[in-house]
């Protein structure tokens, strides 16, 4: 994973923060040398995210634990359906359950919300992006999450590309001056994008020679212009509003992605238990 060193971090602040000194239950009444066997199984259907993290989650507590996936991340499952076999000493399956399905849990609800985005654009060349709206602490497993349901990352971080927004523009006097002091500054393989919320701009941006032109909050005959306008001379994003019932009018428009932030920011967990046997 190109992320290892910020999941393990992730990892060490979760297990500071739920177990610290030790679970003082399990550790009064399980003894150490008992061993056990756990299974996962769906209380819902979707889409699996996060089993690489969770078994990472567990090699901390016990490295010679039973790994049995019955899955694999990016998976389809169904109600019932059993993703998971471990063994494990009995303390180590109590130690690891609730932050592996915690993690479990949240990633599959955003794999299984961003495949129903990705299902509607289906036939169609425009690809879903994320966005920054993540729980802070945990955009790298959100982002992974996207990608098992099907969607495209977009940046990481503020960082990876350059996002020139309203306030930038304002700042540095119109697009091009800002394009143009971000050229300087950054290195040429780090992309430019712009945001725009009307026509003159994209014009602007088309002439500056952004990268990525954003369409943001455009109605849909707007954006089918500006694409024209554009003509294949910077890829094209739309954002603002995007529901799910409005996405194959926006593909519709020709933009090259449709930026959604909901599949992160208001995430609904997929329901999954585990049973010690």
């Amino acid at each position: 994973m190109q992320y290892d060193k910020l999941i393990d971090q992730l990892i060490d602040l979760a297990i500071e923060e739920d177990i610290a000194t030790g679970d003082v239950t399990t550790d009064s009444i399980i003894p150490a040398h008992s061993r056990a066997v756990a299974e996962m199984k769906m209380k819902a259907d979707g889409v699996i995210s996060g089993m690489r993290i969770a078994k990472k989650v567990y090699e901390r507590f016990e490295k010679d634990i039973v790994w049995d996936p019955k899955i694999k991340d990016g998976d389809t499952v169904k109600k019932g359906d059993i993703i998971l076999r471990i063994e494990a000493s009995y303390r180590c399956l109590l130690l690891g359950e609730r932050l592996s399905l915690n993690i479990l849990q949240r990633m599959s609800g955003i794999a299984t919300e961003t495949a129903k985005y990705v299902k509607e654009l289906t036939g169609t060349h425009t690809r879903l992006l994320d966005t920054r709206k993540t729980a802070p602490g945990l955009r790298i497993l959100d982002k992974m999450a996207v990608k098992d349901g099907g969607g495209t990352n977009h940046r990481m971080g503020l960082y990876d590309m350059s996002m020139i927004k309203d306030n930038h523009i304002k700042v540095a006097g119109g697009i091009t001056n800002a394009v143009k002091a971000v050229r300087a500054y950054i290195p040429a393989d780090i992309k430019i994008e712009v945001e725009t919320t009307n026509l003159d701009e994209v014009r602007e941006a088309v002439a500056a020679k952004a990268d990525i032109i954003m369409l943001d909050n455009m109605n849909n005959s707007d954006m089918a212009e500006a694409v024209k306008i554009i003509n294949g001379t910077a890829q094209t994003e739309a954002s603002g509003n995007m529901s799910i019932p409005r996405l194959k009018e926006v593909a519709a428009t020709g933009v090259d992605f449709i930026s959604v932030g909901a599949l992160t920011h208001s995430v609904t967990a997929l329901d999954i238990s585990m049973n010690i046997k």
